[in-house]
C-alpha cells in the first residue's frame, strides 16, 4: 500500500499595492536576487526542542507565545540565555519530557481524535459525484499545517484554530503534536515540510523559530512556481509532479508539507489470485476492477449495528491498519459515520481474528482539491477574509488558498499480479468482500490517530460503467435478509 499526501497552505498579503509585480504566464512572479538561507530539513533530521524562549510580548498573546511557556515547563530558569542552535541528539521521549505532568500516550491519542474530527468534519463537506467519485484527505497533514498557522494567530484566530483542531482544552498542544509525529515516523510515515517567503517579506523571528523547531520549517525565499514542483516532486519520490501551475497575485508566504506512507500487509494477497471482477457504484451501475482475493485471510470483523455496516481492520507491519467501514445501503454517509464511529470503542469491541476469504480491490486513485469552501463551510471563513495573524507580521494577512493533493495505492504487496494465472477458491468459508463503496480510514494503532481518510465509490473511474442487470445476486458475503445482517448480540459475524 503507497499513500502520498500535499497539503499546501498559501498566505497572501492583504493590502493592495503591497507590490506591483504580477504573476506571470508561467506562473512565475518576477523578483530580486535571491538571499542565499539554509534549506529546510525533514522533521526527523531536527534537533532536540529549545530550552528556553523568548518572553510573550506585552501587547498582544499568540501562539508563538503560549509555545514559549510551553518550554518553561521543562523548569528552564527564568533569565537563562536562549538556545537558537539545537542539540545534537533527539528523541520522542524528550519531547514528552517538557509536559511531564500529562500522561503523553493519552495525550497523543487525545490529539488523534481530534485530528480525526477534524478530518470527518471536512469529508462532510467534500461529497463524491460522478466528476469526482471518490475522495481521499490527510487529516494529520491538514492539521499539521493548521498547527503550524495557529503559531503566528493571535487572540480570536488563534482561539477559532485550536477549537477547530479540537486542540483548545489541550495542554502543551504544539510539543505533544510534535511528539506525535516522531511517533508516528517509527511507522515508516515520511513528513516534509517547508516554508516559502517572498523576496522583502520576514516573517517574525519567534514566528520563523517556532515553525524551525516544531516542524521543521525554515524560511526560504521563493524562486518560482518551478522550484517548488521539484521540492514536491522529489518530497513523494516522483509521485506528484506540477503540483502548482499558478498562485494567486500579492503571495508573501507559503506552508507546504507533504505525507507518505508506504506499508506491507501482515498477510500479504497473493497476486496468482488476482482476476477481474464486479463493483457495483450503485443499485444500477457496476463497473470492472481486479479484485486481490485471498481465500484464508485472518481478519478481523465486526458488525457495527449503529452504522449498519460491517467494519474490518487489515493490518499492515507495522502498527497501522486500514480499517475499512462497508455499509450495508451500499452507499456511504459520511454525517452518519462521523455522528456514530468511535475509534477507541471500535478497537476495543473488534473480536478475535477468524479466517475468510477477503475481496478487496486493487487500485489506484489520486485526489486534489481547493479546501477553501469546504474549510469556510466548517467556520474556518475568517482564514480568508480577516484573520489576526500578528504573530506572523504586523501587516495585514489572509490565507488566499489551502490545496490539497492526495494518492494512494492499494496493492498485493507492491507486486504486480499474474493475471494469467487462474486458481479456484472454494466459497464455503465467510467472506468480506468490498465490492461496492466504502469509507476508510489509514489509522496508526497505538494512537488512533488517521494519516488518512477516504471515501471510494468507484475504484477504476477511468473505465466505463456499465448498466447492470436487473436481479443480481446478493453483493455481501453473509446470509442478508430485508437488507439486514445476521449476526450474534456482540456484532460478530456468523460462525
Amino acid at each position: 500500500m503507497d499513500c502520498r499526501l500535499l497539503a499546501l497552505l498559501l498566505l497572501c498579503h492583504c493590502r493592495h499595492g503591497w507590490t506591483d509585480e504580477e504573476v506571470t504566464d508561467d506562473g512565475k512572479i518576477p523578483l530580486m536576487p535571491l538571499i542565499p538561507l539554509m534549506a529546510s530539513k525533514p522533521i526527523e533530521d531536527l534537533g532536540t526542542l529549545p530550552t528556553a524562549g523568548p518572553s510573550p510580548s506585552p501587547e498582544s498573546t499568540s501562539q508563538c507565545d503560549l509555545w514559549t511557556q510551553e518550554m518553561a515547563i521543562g523548569g528552564v530558569p527564568d533569565g537563562t540565555e536562549q538556545t537558537t542552535a539545537p542539540r545534537e541528539s533527539t528523541s520522542e521521549e524528550e519531547a514528552d519530557g517538557l509536559c511531564a505532568e500529562v500522561s503523553g500516550s493519552a495525550l497523543k491519542e487525545a490529539i488523534g481524535n481530534g485530528i480525526m474530527k477534524l478530518g470527518l468534519e471536512l469529508m462532510e463537506k467534500l461529497p463524491t459525484g460522478p466528476e469526482q467519485p471518490n475522495v481521499i484527505i490527510s487529516p494529520l497533514s491538514l492539521s499539521l499545517a493548521l498547527s503550524q498557522l495557529a503559531l503566528g494567530a493571535v487572540n480570536e484566530t488563534q482561539q477559532l484554530l485550536l477549537e477547530h483542531l479540537h486542540a483548545e482544552a489541550l495542554p502543551c498542544y504544539h510539543t505533544a503534536l510534535r511528539s506525535l509525529l516522531y511517533h508516528l515516523q517509527k511507522s515508516n510515515i515520511q513528513i516534509a515540510t517547508r516554508m516559502y517567503t517572498q523576496q522583502g517579506f520576514e516573517p517574525k523571528k519567534d514566528f520563523a523559530q517556532m515553525s524551525q523547531e516544531m516542524y521543521g520549517s525554515e524560511p526560504e525565499v521563493f524562486a518560482g512556481i518551478k522550484e517548488v514542483n521539484e521540492w514536491v516532486e522529489k518530497a513523494t519520490n516522483g509521485q506528484v509532479t506540477d503540483f502548482l501551475t499558478s498562485l494567486p497575485p500579492n503571495l508573501v508566504l507559503m506552508l507546504l508539507n507533504a505525507v507518505h506512507y508506504k506499508g506491507k500487509w501482515q498477510t500479504r494477497f497473493d497476486p496468482r489470485h488476482t482476476a477481474s471482477d464486479l463493483f457495483y457504484i450503485d443499485n444500477k451501475h457496476i463497473v470492472n476492477v481486479e479484485m486481490m482475493v485471498e481465500p484464508k485471510y485472518p481478519l478481523q470483523l465486526l458488525i457495527l449495528n449503529e452504522l449498519d455496516a460491517q467494519v474490518a481492520r487489515l493490518p499492515f507491519r507495522d502498527q497501522m491498519s486500514l480499517l475499512i467501514v462497508l455499509p450495508m445501503s451500499g452507499q456511504v454517509n459520511v454525517t452518519d459515520i462521523a455522528a456514530k464511529l468511535n475509534t477507541s470503542d471500535l478497537y476495543a469491541r473488534f473480536p478475535k481474528e477468524r479466517s475468510m476469504q477477503v475481496r478487496l480491490p486493487k487500485f489506484k486513485l489520486e485526489y486534489g482539491q481547493e479546501l477553501e469552501e469546504a474549510l469556510t463551510s466548517i467556520g474556518l471563513g475568517e482564514l480568508f477574509a480577516g484573520p489576526n495573524l500578528a504573530g506572523i507580521s504586523d501587516s495585514p494577512l489572509r490565507v488566499s488558498s489551502v490545496q490539497h493533493k492526495t494518492s494512494m495505492e492499494i496493492t498485493e504487496d507492491g507486486a504486480e499480479a499474474a493475471a494469467a494465472t487462474s486458481i479456484s477458491i472454494s466459497r464455503s468459508n465467510p467472506t468480506f468482500s468490498v465490492n461496492q463503496p466504502f469509507f476508510f480510514a489509514l489509522m496508526d494503532d497505538t494512537t488512533l490517530t488517521p494519516v488518512f481518510l477516504g471515501v471510494v465509490t468507484n475504484p477504476n473511474s477511468e473505465a466505463p460503467s456499465m448498466v447492470q442487470a436487473p436481479g443480481r445476486p446478493d453483493k455481501m458475503g453473509f446470509p442478508v435478509i430485508k437488507d439486514k445482517l445476521f449476526a450474534d448480540s456482540n456484532g460478530h459475524p456468523p460462525k
